[in-house]
């Protein structure tokens, strides 16, 4: 399955590239970051191209990286620019493939097409920009052994809380809710409403923790390649989504391999309640183990067995099944598809 490459994927979370080159392999590729002197992203092939040293072993020497197996140092652009063997010569090969890279929204996003990539179309993840510290979680990451486009349909397939993650993020009171589509150009946005439910843990905890009747709405909106935002919370019945309290959980999925994937998540809540002391600090370590609960022991453990059970060749996958809760996955499908065949077909400008 190709990649869609005309794209910005995320890298890492801003935090996690210190002072240090970082490897990060995406779209099967190894890639190398660090940041020059004045702080800007730089993102090289980790590979110097004598005897093909990882150059994430290597020295930042200013705006330039050093390879530490011989010396030889390249700068931002991926031209060796010193070598300090002998006459110092530099062989007109000496040079690695340099990517595109921007620090935006607290993440390090990088460009795997061709030609320089516009920043601008980076979707808007200003949230982490604006948003108070203590209403925003720990900034996270894990790598699934699954196609990304698994974990995508997961997330765009908001009924599955209901059954997978009952009593922590739905129940069987919100399984019939209808299921709502919306397409903006590449954006998708799939919604649910569930009106006067018994409040699943989640939302009893962040609302009005008194297990009365809640309405719940999910609205989880989809940028390519793999860029989500969920915006989920309850509300008193009948009542405006501003008086209720709820999170925008933000998932930013990036192909490692055809098999792995670069889970990073993180989440901001609206509109918080304060509980006061001790409440609130138990509040902030519960809602922590309850994402994990979710996302590690739920998510992880479903979305690699049905990979599995894809890549199993006695597995009879002639003729899939698909319900209407589907509409979400199979309309990005259809988008990446399309975007996928323009650019093999050379219809796509970056």
């Amino acid at each position: 399955m190709p990649f869609l490459r005309n794209a910005w994927y995320v890298a890492m979370w801003a935090q996690d590239l210190t002072d240090t080159p970082k490897p990060q392999r995406i779209l099967d590729e190894p890639l190398v970051f660090y940041r020059s002197s004045q702080g800007d992203i730089r993102a090289l092939a980790d590979a110097c191209p004598h005897r093909y040293a990882p150059l994430h072993l290597g020295k930042i020497i200013g705006d330039r990286l050093r390879c530490q197996y011989h010396g030889l140092e390249f700068d931002g652009d991926g031209a060796c620019v010193r070598n300090p063997h002998a006459s110092g010569r530099i062989p007109p090969g000496a040079r690695v493939k340099a990517y595109p890279a921007v620090e935006k929204h607290t993440l390090i996003w990088v460009w795997m097409g061709d030609g320089p990539g516009n920043p601008a179309d980076i979707p808007d993840f200003s949230l982490f920009d604006t948003a108070d510290p203590a209403v925003v979680s720990r900034r996270e990451w894990m790598r699934m052994h699954a196609h990304y486009y698994r974990i995508t349909e997961n997330l765009l397939d908001l009924s599955h809380a209901t059954i997978l993650h009952e009593g922590v993020l739905g129940n069987e009171e919100m399984v019939a809710a209808k299921i709502n589509l919306e397409q903006s150009g590449t954006t998708l946005k799939v919604s649910r409403f569930n009106q006067t439910v018994p409040p699943p843990r989640l939302y009893d905890l962040l609302f009005r923790r008194d297990g009365a009747a809640v309405d719940v709405w999910a609205d989880i909106r989809w940028d390519l390649p793999g860029c989500l935002l969920n915006d989920t919370g309850a509300t008193t019945p009948g009542g405006k989504r501003s008086d209720g309290t709820g999170v925008f959980g933000a998932h930013f999925l990036t192909p490692e391999t055809e098999t792995t994937t670069l889970y990073h998540f993180a989440a901001v809540r609206q509109n918080p309640r304060a509980w006061g002391e001790p409440i609130d600090s138990e509040l902030r370590v519960l809602l922590s183990e309850l994402r994990h609960e979710a996302f590690d022991a739920q998510d992880r453990v479903m979305i690699e067995g049905q990979q599995r059970n894809m890549d199993d060749a006695a597995v009879d996958k002639r003729k899939p099944v698909f319900l209407e809760v589907d509409a979400g996955p199979v309309r990005f499908r259809r988008i990446m598809d399309e975007l996928i065949e323009k650019e093999r077909a050379g219809l796509v400008e970056a």
